[in-house]
């Protein structure tokens, strides 16, 4: 408990690299949960590793970050028992399912008896195949190279071996909670979305032309992707639906590209007259690249990693009263309702056909824009998210 007597919520997250929870800074969901928990009267502070050479800034001055140095003079061992001993919270909350978030929250309560949350917001096994990967080494030879060498696969706290036995793990959890229907299915749990800052997200803040010329945007119609681009979230259909048009003021623009590989090089290479890239934005810098949207775009494929996420950019467009167009995975139709434009995943002639008429008829996808954003402050807000914390965070530290 804090000075002030309010109870203190440890978030454990695994990385706060570029590459994990830092790439987004508070858009991302430890920070989303982090400030849900100051709006339902708790003390967050987030506790992860960081493998990058620089620590964290805080997304927040109301919420402390303890970014733990992962590799370098620090054995993983160590960086863990750090780790441990940084978590001040009177409830643990895990974010991700995960050996190095679950599984040392698991640790830390055999310890100090604190109740420990999971927070699911990812299939992490679907990465690698699903529940059907298993384990199998070629030889013995292969299995003691994997153990014992410095570099070997069965070093890395996170090997989809352990990913699968920390997802046997779930039950041990006083509480799980999830964000999509997917996920909720699978694992059980309480439903809490991702909500938006929709006092940050406000549209009234903005005007759309003057944020695309200050964006070098003026001459163009914009169709914005906000995230990292990956094959399974569809940017290449919507390239090819571009190709259908053959427009050439209607542009793909993406803020910030991706950190995990060289796959926009790739994008650029087939399509570079179609795309525009950002360079990568703050949280508080975001609003302003929504309001320069024409059309927000989420193209996602049918994928399992795809399933099981809830698109933070569908609720960007939407706190933003945008236009949006996206495809039926998942949770999409569900989040979106009838407030903006849904086709079949892996059809860029779909694509192509409906933003031609979303463009011939703009002012009544302004009209579905204005309703997105009221659904968005109704069922996908930071205070949404609030409320449904409330509802059993209290009883989990009674007991």
């Amino acid at each position: 408990m804090t000075s002030s007597g309010k109870r203190r919520v440890s978030i454990l997250a695994s990385d706060l690299s570029s590459q994990g929870a830092g790439r987004w800074g508070g858009a991302v969901r430890p920070f989303l949960l982090s400030q849900a928990l100051i709006q339902a009267g708790y003390q967050p502070e987030i506790v992860g590793f960081n493998r990058d050479a620089t620590p964290l800034k805080n997304a927040s001055d109301d919420v402390p970050i303890h970014s733990i140095p992962l590799g370098g003079e620090l054995s993983g061992w160590q960086a863990s028992n750090r780790l441990l001993q940084a978590l001040q919270g009177d409830i643990i909350y895990a974010y991700k399912l995960k050996p190095t978030s679950f599984g040392l929250a698991l640790l830390h309560r055999l310890r100090h008896r604190k109740p420990v949350i999971l927070d699911i917001d990812d299939w992490e096994l679907s990465w690698h195949g699903g529940d059907d990967w298993a384990y199998r080494p070629p030889s013995v030879k292969q299995l003691l190279r994997d153990v014992l060498k410095k570099d070997g696969a069965l070093r890395d706290p996170d090997h989809p071996l352990y990913l699968k036995w920390i997802q046997n793990q779930v039950h041990r959890a006083d509480a799980v909670t999830t964000h999509n229907g997917f996920l909720q299915e699978k694992f059980g749990g309480i439903y809490i979305p991702n909500g938006k800052d929709i006092a940050l997200f406000d549209p009234d803040q903005y005007n759309a032309e003057t944020c695309r010329q200050e964006l070098g945007l003026s001459n163009y119609r914009v169709l914005l992707f906000p995230g990292a681009p990956r094959p399974y979230k569809g940017v290449e259909d919507l390239l090819i639906a571009l190709d259908i048009l053959d427009q050439p003021d209607l542009k793909l623009v993406i803020v910030g590209g991706s950190p995990y590989d060289d796959y926009d090089a790739q994008l650029q290479k087939k399509w570079g007259h179609r795309l525009i890239q950002l360079p990568k934005a703050s949280y508080t810098e975001m609003p302003k690249r929504i309001a320069a949207a024409h059309i927000v775009v989420v193209p996602q494929r049918q994928h399992p990693s795809a399933q099981a996420q809830f698109p933070l950019k569908l609720t960007d467009g939407m706190a933003m009263a945008k236009p949006i167009l996206a495809t039926k995975v998942g949770d999409i139709p569900k989040i979106l309702g009838n407030t903006g434009y849904l086709v079949d995943s892996d059809q860029p002639q779909e694509l192509a056909r409906e933003i031609q008429n979303i463009f011939d008829a703009y002012g009544v996808a302004l009209n579905k824009g204005e309703m997105a954003r009221q659904r968005c402050i109704e069922h996908y807000s930071i205070q949404r998210m609030s409320q449904v914390l409330s509802t059993f965070l209290p009883e989990l530290i009674l007991n």
